[in-house]
């Protein structure tokens, strides 16, 4: 089969592309993330706060490191395509900006766990049980960051001890993973909260606590453990 012959500025051009998706991914998944723990704060203003201020030095760290100048070559292979390489010092640039992500993921999982052992009897609860929408968030986030941790721990190794032809092929791998569990993430919180994502409120009788699935006040469902 004969495909189209590849010039150089389309493989400039894709390299951008990619490098924008990735970063679009990134960000969204990172948005998606902080409206969860928003919500298990209770919509703390002063969360909000500290939050933005780690997340605006995070920003400016992984896009010094991921464009700029710091992109790298580009060359086509025959029979393959684009193919971008890094240098030793373009791949540690680059492995800067999934260093943040990881450092992201760890602060949003330190938060959601200090939030939940913040009551002991609700830890308990969540150790043993799944059925609100505090147990979800828990449990999901858990999984969500040991996940992505197995994922982006090698995709930061391959940037600065892999070899040209091994930086940073697990970057691509590792912006599926984040979205496939985002999404799972958020289709579990619906799936498990109530009957659907278009279902209307109603109240969890076994435990009296007030179970949404468009508008959740998780305040008042981490004080409703204390009776």
């Amino acid at each position: 089969m004969d495909f189209v012959p590849v010039s150089d500025e389309s493989c400039s051009k894709y390299a951008l592309y990619r490098q924008l998706a990735i970063f679009l991914q990134a960000t969204i998944v990172c948005i998606i993330m902080i409206i969860r723990t928003y919500a298990l704060y209770g919509r703390s203003k002063r969360f909000l706060a500290c939050v933005a201020i780690v997340i605006i030095a995070l920003t400016i760290l992984a896009c010094a490191g991921t464009f700029g100048h710091f992109s790298g070559d580009v060359e086509i292979e025959p029979g393959v395509g684009c193919n971008e390489t890094f240098s030793k010092a373009v791949a540690a640039r680059i492995g800067l900006a999934y260093v943040a992500l990881f450092i992201f993921d760890l602060f949003i999982f330190i938060l959601t766990v200090y939030r939940i052992c913040q009551n002991s009897s609700l830890l308990r609860l969540t150790l043993v049980t799944r059925r609100n929408i505090i147990d979800v968030i828990f449990c999901d986030g858990a999984m969500f960051f040991g996940a992505m941790t197995l994922s982006n721990i090698p995709n930061i190794l391959t940037y600065y001890f892999g070899s040209v032809w091994l930086r940073g092929s697990l970057s691509t791998f590792t912006g599926c993973m984040s979205v496939t569990l985002i999404s799972r993430l958020m289709l579990n919180l619906h799936k498990t909260i109530d009957t659907g994502i278009f279902s209307t409120p109603t109240q969890d009788d076994a435990l009296s606590l007030p179970v949404l699935t468009t508008r959740v006040n998780i305040q008042s469902a981490i004080s409703s453990h204390h009776w």
